[in-house]
């Protein structure tokens, strides 16, 4: 593999020459030498240097971009490699949308821990669209994510489903009513909401559609620990997975509301973006295909 490439991908996150150097236990000068000779390769200057700063021109940006991507295709071609005489073991880059990554898979990590300890799972956790761009760009070795998302250059396997209810905080008018309501008997409510581009508030806007509503009261939230937080509070209602509301229902801090039409159904998706999986990776989607496991965790 080319060293250059390591060294320049350093050298941009860093903004440092000096930094990089001490990363890669090498010399100042030796650092700007690869910048120097990748950049003659390249034909075109990829960092702007001053006394105080270092930072990516435009072309340094596209160069990282690919460089990224480049290095980690090599080391998933390294990791091939070794599996075929070594039992599974080694890195295992994990990314997972905000529900199934907050509320089920450590649970799911701590059974391949236990089955395989010589794994070393890393876990990003982020809303589906970035999740699914970080699979395709090589960056993730798996993603779990729901809802929809750009699948060019993925391949998509869906393996669980999740129920999503609306709730509410215990004292809401609404949340003891014995009869069943209706979507629209909520419009008017405070709605507490995930951003776009999150499967969450896509499963949401599909039930508003679906019903005919048009709420006039969103609130956002990056995640979903502050929308539980604010429900229970009081601020509004919201529809979440099941999964994410376990403990408050047992705790009684929150009401699922008795709507007709719900629970709202939506699949959770395996994504990759190569048929060629390391060791690792094939016995952690084993476990994620294992229902016995899931309906533990349901």
């Amino acid at each position: 593999m080319d060293q250059r490439l390591q060294v320049f991908v350093t050298v941009a996150e860093k903004e440092s020459f000096s930094r990089a150097a001490e990363e890669h236990h090498m010399t100042q000068p030796a650092v700007s030498q690869y910048i120097r000779q990748l950049e003659e390769q390249i034909g075109a200057r990829l960092l702007e240097r001053t006394n105080k700063y270092v930072r990516l021109n435009k072309a340094g940006e596209i160069v990282y971009h690919h460089a990224k991507e480049i290095l980690a295709l090599y080391t998933k071609m390294q990791n091939l490699v070794d599996d075929l005489a070594n039992k599974a073991s080694g890195p295992l880059s994990i990314g997972a949308s905000y529900t199934f990554g907050e509320y089920v898979l450590p649970r799911i990590i701590a059974n391949l821990q236990q089955t395989y300890p010589d794994i070393q799972p890393t876990v990003k956790i982020g809303n589906t669209a970035t999740v699914a761009d970080l699979v395709a760009s090589h960056q993730l070795d798996i993603g779990i994510v729901e809802g929809n998302f750009n699948t060019a250059r993925l391949i998509v396997e869906d393996f669980a489903e999740d129920a999503m209810v609306i709730v509410s905080s215990i004292d809401h008018p609404f949340a003891n009513r014995k009869e069943s309501l209706e979507l629209t008997d909520l419009e008017n409510e405070t709605w507490i909401v995930r951003e776009h581009g999150s499967g969450t508030r896509e499963a949401m806007d599909i039930l508003f559609e679906q019903h005919g509503i048009l709420p006039t009261k969103l609130m956002n939230f990056s995640s979903t620990q502050p929308i539980k937080e604010s429900v229970e509070a009081g601020l509004g209602i919201s529809l979440l997975s099941h999964w994410s509301i376990k403990k408050e229902l047992k705790n009684g801090d929150l009401r699922v509301l008795d709507v007709k039409g719900l629970p709202h159904r939506r699949q959770f998706s395996i994504v990759t973006n190569t048929p060629f999986q390391t060791k690792a990776l094939e016995v952690f989607i084993d476990i994620l295909r294992t229902k016995k496991l899931l309906t533990t965790l349901i």
